[in-house]
C-alpha cells in the first residue's frame, strides 16, 4: 500500500473504534429507558452507531486493498453520518436544557416540576394518556416505590427526609411536601386537616398501585431521569463526535494525496 493509504487505514480503523462507545452508549441508553418503563427515543443512537461501524469498515476495506469506490463511499456515508450525530446532538441538549428540580426546605432531595421541563418533554408524557397510561403500569409493578418501602432505615421522618431519593421516587412513591402530609412510612402518608391546593395533593393514595403515579410530580420525576440518562450518554457522544471530526478530516488529506499519487503514477509510465 502507498503512505496515503496507509494513514488512510489507519484512520478508518480509529473510526471503527470510535463507533463502539456510540454504539454503547445508545445500548446502554435503551436499557436504562427499559428499567425506567420509557420508550423515548431508545433505538436511534445505537442504530446511528452501527451505520458508523459499518461505513468505517467499508473504509478500511477500501484502503487495505485500494479500492478507491470505497473509500468515496466512506468518506460520503461519514460527512452524513457526522452531520446526523451532531444534529442528535444538539436536539438532546436542547431538549434536556431545563431540569424541572427544585429544593425544598429541610429536604436533601429535590422535587420535579413539568413547567420546568422542555415543551417536547412535557409533551411526552403529557399529550398522550395511553402513553401515561401504559408507563404508570409498568411503574405500580416495578421495584421503584416497592423497594423505597423495604428500606428499614427509615422509622422516622426526619430520617426520611434526609435521604437521597431518586427523582422517580421523589415524584411518584411520595406526595409533594407542599400537600402537608403526615409521614408514616416511605409509601404511607396520612392527609392533613387542610390540604393543600395543588392538584397532586388530591391524586395521592396509599394504596400501593396508585401512590402519586397519577400526579404530575411523578411525570416530572420521569423526565428528570430521562435528562439525566441523556447527559451521561452525551458525554461519550461528544468525545466520539470530535474524535470522528478530526479522523475524518485527516481521513479526507489522505484520500486527496492518495488520489494525487495514482493520477502522478500514471502520468510517469
Amino acid at each position: 500500500m502507498a503512505v496515503s493509504n496507509n494513514i488512510t487505514a489507519c484512520v478508518t480503523l480509529m473510526a471503527l473504534i470510535c463507533a463502539v462507545p456510540v454504539i454503547a452508549s445508545g445500548v446502554w441508553f435503551a436499557s436504562a429507558q427499559g428499567e425506567e418503563c420509557a420508550r423515548l427515543a431508545r433505538w436511534p443512537v445505537a442504530i446511528l452507531g452501527g451505520l458508523i461501524l459499518l461505513a468505517a469498515l467499508a473504509g478500511f476495506v477500501g484502503a487495505y486493498w485500494n479500492r478507491r469506490r470505497l473509500l468515496a463511499f466512506y468518506l460520503f456515508a461519514m460527512a452524513a453520518l457526522i452531520a446526523l450525530l451532531i444534529a442528535l446532538l444538539v436536539f438532546a441538549f436542547a431538549v434536556t436544557r431545563g431540569s424541572g428540580a427544585y429544593p425544598v426546605l429541610g429536604r436533601e432531595y429535590d422535587e420535579y416540576r413539568l413547567d420546568g421541563f422542555s415543551m417536547w418533554l412535557r409533551g411526552y408524557v403529557s399529550d398522550d394518556p395511553a402513553r401515561w397510561e401504559g408507563i404508570r403500569s409498568c411503574l405500580a409493578v416495578s421495584d421503584t416505590c416497592k423497594k423505597l418501602a423495604r428500606q428499614a432505615g427509615y422509622v422516622t421522618a426526619d430520617q426520611f427526609y434526609q435521604s437521597h431519593l431518586t427523582p422517580l421516587q421523589s415524584g411518584c412513591c411520595k406526595p409533594p411536601s407542599v400537600c402537608g402530609f403526615g409521614y408514616v412510612s416511605p409509601t404511607v402518608w396520612t392527609n392533613p386537616a387542610r390540604p393543600a391546593s395543588d392538584p397532586d395533593c388530591g391524586l395521592w393514595g396509599n394504596d400501593p398501585a396508585q401512590l402519586c403515579y397519577e400526579c404530575e410530580s411523578c411525570r416530572a420525576g420521569l423526565l428528570a431521569a430521562l435528562r439525566s440518562q441523556w447527559h451521561k450518554a452525551n458525554i461519550a457522544l461528544v468525545v466520539a463526535t470530535v474524535s470522528l471530526v478530526f479522523l475524518y478530516l485527516i481521513g479526507c488529506s489522505a484520500y486527496k494525496n492518495a488520489h494525487a499519487e495514482a493520477i502522478y503514477r500514471r502520468y510517469k509510465w
